[in-house]
């Protein structure tokens, strides 16, 4: 068979492109026409072809009946399950404390409910939020909850005062860490050594580097809601979470870079800037004090601060002794140059950002001339400054002393 042979038709007719010579060239008659049984074969492979491509199509057409009718019932299936989610029903068993916290949505508070075993699927308890006119007023904290419970019955549950745990706690700014442990304990009933173990050893609190190991400084103050299940360690944990919350927030460590000093440092100014001030409106000024002593030339100026005096002693009051001036304790700053050693308080988030944002001035002392009220004053001189500190005397003559 020739290369042309595989384009004849299949009734005998010239090949295509055939010049009018046979296969073998000899002369310009063509060859014998098909037999009859050639013909018969030919129209029978016809209908094979014809068969097969009725097959196919045919084939085709099921295939796509199968996958939309698949996905029909795939669609409704998915359908069924977003109008109808699955859910538990009845007021379930057992007992799980579950924490709703601030700001939390419906979503949140579903996907919560489910992490714990609480409702069948978050989608559940979104629904019956959506339902409820009093979702929004669900308050955050740690709630008493049962497993297996149905979303409508989870939902009247976390509207039950009944049912969150009263163990709420608002530590304020400025508090020492002893300060911090005597409120927790009270709040909790957890003694005081436990938390006292926790500060002297507290590697599972995740502290920050800087913090050089101190807690001092890291327990950042706010309202807490604290697990009434929870440990000393995991409640002090809260805390130093919320300052590395904040401390990201703030974007502390670069603002540091940028000032040129450690972040650590950055703290314990805060924590002196949060001791001796009596109102927001002193943090800047109080600030610039400090920077100003600082870098006062042509030779820097010791802080002199009372706070950091007693702090080293464990002794608190508005104003430090002889005696205590007299002391070597490395908090001593009328002994010592520059900051001391570590933070004496827990800084709040306003005498943070006094350190990055000093008020302008010259002033190079100030003086809380009237504790109750919060009134403190600035100079600039020496013979200024005597005179607030005689003011404050007087003040505290009339009211008993320190």
């Amino acid at each position: 068979m020739s290369d042309l042979d595989l384009f004849s038709d299949p009734y005998g007719e010239r090949p295509y492109g055939h010049s009018g010579y046979d296969d073998s060239g000899r002369d310009g008659r063509q060859g014998p026409p098909p037999s009859r049984r050639d013909r018969r074969n030919a129209r029978k492979r016809q209908r094979r072809k014809r068969r097969n491509g009725r097959a196919a199509v045919l084939f085709a057409l099921a295939f796509l009946v199968a996958v939309v009718g698949t996905g029909g019932v795939l669609g409704l299936a998915w359908l069924d399950h977003r109008l109808h989610p699955p859910d538990y029903e009845g007021q379930g068993t057992g007992s799980v404390t579950v924490q709703i916290k601030e700001g939390d949505s419906g979503a949140v508070i579903g996907a919560t409910l489910e992490e714990h075993g609480v409702v069948k699927s978050s989608r559940a308890f979104v629904k019956a939020y959506g339902r409820e006119p009093r979702a929004s007023s669900i308050q955050p904290g740690f709630y008493q909850m049962r497993k297996r419970m149905s979303s409508a019955a989870a939902m009247a549950l976390l509207l039950d005062p009944k049912s969150r745990a009263s163990n709420q706690i608002t530590i304020p700014e400025g508090l020492r860490v002893s300060q911090v442990v005597q409120r927790l304990a009270r709040k909790t009933g957890i003694p005081e050594s436990e938390f006292t173990k926790v500060v002297r050893n507290p590697k599972g609190l995740g502290l920050p580097p800087y913090a050089k190991g101190k807690v001092e400084g890291y327990l950042f103050p706010g309202r807490y809601d604290l697990d009434p299940n929870g440990s000393a360690e995991e409640i002090l944990k809260q805390m130093v979470d919320r300052f590395k919350q904040t401390a990201d927030r703030m974007e502390l460590e670069e603002r540091a870079r940028r000032a040129r000093m450690n972040p650590g440092s950055v703290i314990t100014m805060a924590s002196l800037i949060q001791a001796e001030s009596g109102r927001p409106s002193d943090m800047p000024k109080i600030s610039r004090v400090i920077y100003n002593r600082l870098r006062h030339k042509p030779e820097p100026m010791f802080l002199k601060f009372d706070s950091t005096t007693l702090y080293g002693l464990n002794k608190f009051g508005y104003v430090a002794s002889n005696e205590d001036i007299r002391s070597q304790n490395p908090y001593n700053t009328y002994q010592h140059p520059g900051l001391p050693p570590g933070a004496i308080s827990n800084p709040g988030e306003s005498a943070i950002e006094a350190v990055f944002e000093p008020e302008p001035g010259d002033w190079l002392f100030f003086v809380t001339t009237d504790p109750k009220n919060r009134i403190t004053e600035y100079a600039e001189t020496e013979a200024e400054f005597n005179r607030l500190r005689a003011k404050l005397n007087a003040y505290l003559a009339r009211n008993g002393g320190n």
